[in-house]
């Protein structure tokens, strides 16, 4: 690759990243709202040390980035990466993730770039292209990780503290005593998030609310049902506790039955993913280890509708391997 088209890649993204924190940067919000959030969320602000200001309270002092704050803050995307955000309990604000999300994107490529010069291999603009890629998907990856393994660790500790709350009804205790106790008990996720349910409702929300905004942060259908009881329970009455040893036993059997799901699939799974990954990793260590090797793949002198043979081939084999790994996981995705 021409110095010439690397320094005018470099100054692109560059521009890219300067564009995306200046639009990106939330700003705290009001402050009622932010006082109000830091109650309900149990973070409280730290004083600021002199000498220690970052680049992104640098920033956020502009009135002119405040401006544009206050404008991705009223965009749904905002709302919606804020929410998964707070699924997966990260301490970040929105902005601060689409920092991360186009450093990662912009950072990758040139991380290649500066490799090169070992492994020339890296040059090749296919190979920075599926970099910018890897690097837009790497804080996505993350994102869902993070959410899947706290929302998985959520439901296994949930029959438990159901049976907890049951005992407590059953020993005289109030529905938010017992509640209270499983803040005490508990280890995060839950603690954290009945945790917030206890603070909502002594701020003054109706505690039905707060529970409905605990399960639309935790999208959890296990906890979904245990609300919609608690709501029935409150509205028409009933043994509330023999209502929730019902649903613990619901929920334990449940989480059985998608162990046992989970282990007879397992080589269906791993069978996916070799269909869907081994054949673009083979092709990007050849890239690599021989840069050569696949350049007749680019030969426009045999084409079809304007393009290389070769690109037409590739394409058609992605989109067959795509294809092929949606429908496995579609096979082996069964809902209990």
């Amino acid at each position: 690759m021409e110095p010439m088209t690397i320094a005018i890649a470099g100054v692109a993204a560059l521009a890219i990243l300067v564009i995306a924190v200046g639009v990106a940067m939330s700003g705290g919000g009001s402050g009622v709202n932010a006082r109000l959030e830091r109650y309900a969320s149990g973070r409280q602000d730290k004083p600021a040390v002199a000498g220690q200001g970052s680049l992104a309270e640098a920033l956020q002092s502009s009135q002119a980035l405040t401006a544009l704050n206050k404008v991705v803050e009223q965009r749904d995307f905002g709302a919606n990466l804020a929410r998964e955000i707070a699924r997966a309990d990260l301490r970040l604000k929105v902005s601060e993730y689409l920092v991360i999300w186009a450093g990662c994107t912009v950072g990758v490529p040139i991380l290649m770039v500066v490799l090169s010069v070992a492994m020339p291999g890296l040059r090749n603009p296919i190979v920075l292209l599926v970099g910018a890629f890897i690097g837009f998907m790497l804080p996505r990856f993350w994102l869902g990780r993070r959410k899947s393994s706290r929302l998985g660790a959520f439901d296994k500790q949930l029959p438990d503290t159901i049976t907890l709350i049951a005992n407590a009804l059953r020993a005289g205790s109030s529905f938010l005593q017992a509640i209270e106790m499983v803040v005490r008990e508990s280890r995060p996720p839950i603690s954290t998030e009945f945790g917030r349910v206890i603070r909502e409702v002594n701020l003054g929300l109706a505690f039905d609310i707060a529970l409905e905004n605990m399960v639309r942060r935790v999208r959890s259908d296990d906890l979904e049902l245990m609300a919609t009881a608690i709501s029935i329970q409150h509205t028409v009455g009933g043994n509330l506790a023999e209502i929730l040893d019902s649903i613990a036993f619901t929920i334990r059997e449940r989480v059985r039955i998608k162990g046992e799901i989970r282990t007879l699939t397992a080589q269906q799974r791993l069978s996916g993913y070799v269909v869907g990954f081994l054949p673009i990793a083979l092709a990007g260590f050849l890239f690599i280890a021989a840069p050569g090797f696949m350049q007749p793949m680019f030969d426009d002198r045999v084409s079809v509708i304007g393009l290389p043979a070769g690109i037409i081939i590739l394409a058609v084999g992605g989109f067959a391997m795509f294809i092929g790994f949606m429908l496995i996981r579609r096979i082996v995705d069964i809902e209990v």
